[in-house]
């Protein structure tokens, strides 16, 4: 009998218009779930959107802004001509001076950086290797030093009568105390130094972290087909740590650009501001000599502009992609 009513017509019909008229009517009552996702999308981005505008984009615009403006505090004016500010970049020789310091600081730092922590990263990542926690915490551990304190440390003890000059005179290999940081070309070996010890463990965490990603079967796979430890590195690590590799040379090259509180607190920019950095010459053009913030304004800008170019080239070399 259930089925025979089941089947009639009358019961077919009304039970599609009472489904048809709940799925309408609750469609009238609220968001479908797409509506309701997008919704929620947009909830969680809003506030950290607001905070980007706010806090990196508006500083970039007003520092702009700034830049092309002359004179100090509430007394600040549209230069004439309006672009006087970057004209006057181009003949000041202590800012050429400390692009060619961060540059150099560049181009020999970051290389050795990231090479010695791959090379860290793929030795602490060794399922035999015993007390593997505690050398990874050994080789991070300098990220958790303050910035101040470890510069601080490094010009104790590359100073005149430090532990370093202590040990090679105890060698025999001087005679007595180097200036180390009174020299130009060892002050700046010093800051390199100092930059690797810094950060090296820094990257090699997020290389640790990649190469955690990376199957280990596919490095037995190249054991079976009698790839050494050479080969597998470089045909196998190499490659699939790639993403990783181009993220960690955009941050490097960021924070380069960026350089101070070396600069600052281990040389003070000298001998004669020959490892001043741009950063600590524009802190110096702001706060130090005599205030200028459209020309201090002017020379971040031009960081910014280096800094977003170079990480641009970085991401298309580093794309792949057809």
């Amino acid at each position: 009998m259930w089925g025979t009513v089941c089947s009639s017509p009358y019961f077919f019909t009304v039970f599609s218009q009472e489904k048809g008229g709940h799925f309408v009517n609750s469609k009238k009552r609220g968001m479908t779930l797409i509506a309701k996702q997008k919704a929620a999308g947009w909830a969680f981005l809003t506030p950290a959107t607001l905070m980007i505008v706010v806090m990196s984009f508006y500083p970039m615009v007003r520092a702009f802004i700034i830049s092309l403006q002359t004179g100090t505090g509430a007394n600040m004016r549209f230069a004439e001509p309006i672009f006087s500010n970057y004209k006057r970049m181009m003949a000041d020789k202590v800012f050429k001076q400390s692009i060619g310091n961060t540059f150099f600081y560049l181009i020999i730092q970051v290389p050795i950086m990231l090479v010695l922590a791959i090379l860290l990263a793929q030795l602490l990542n060794n399922k035999d290797l015993k007390l593997k926690g505690f050398f990874r915490t050994c080789v991070f551990l300098p990220c958790a030093t303050s910035l101040v304190s470890y510069a601080l440390i490094f010009r104790s003890l590359f100073a005149q009568d430090g532990l370093i000059n202590s040990i090679l005179v105890k060698l025999h290999i001087l005679e007595s105390g180097y200036n180390f940081l009174g020299n130009s070309a060892s002050a700046k070996i010093v800051i390199i130094i100092a930059l690797v010890w810094r950060w090296t463990g820094y990257n090699m965490v997020f290389y640790l972290s990649g190469l955690q990603n990376i199957e280990y079967s596919v490095y037995e796979a190249a054991k079976i087909d009698g790839a050494n430890g050479w080969k597998t590195f470089w045909k196998i690590t190499v490659p699939l740590l790639k993403p990783t590799i181009i993220m960690t040379f955009i941050m490097s090259i960021n924070g380069t650009l960026q350089l101070f509180d070396e600069s600052v607190n281990l040389t003070k920019g000298g001998p004669a501001n020959t490892t001043i950095t741009m950063s600590h010459y524009v802190y110096n053009t702001c706060f130090i000599n005599v205030p200028n913030f459209g020309y201090a304004s002017a020379m971040a800008f031009l960081i910014f502009i280096m800094v977003a170019v170079l990480a641009f080239i970085n991401l298309k070399v580093g794309d792949t992609r057809d």
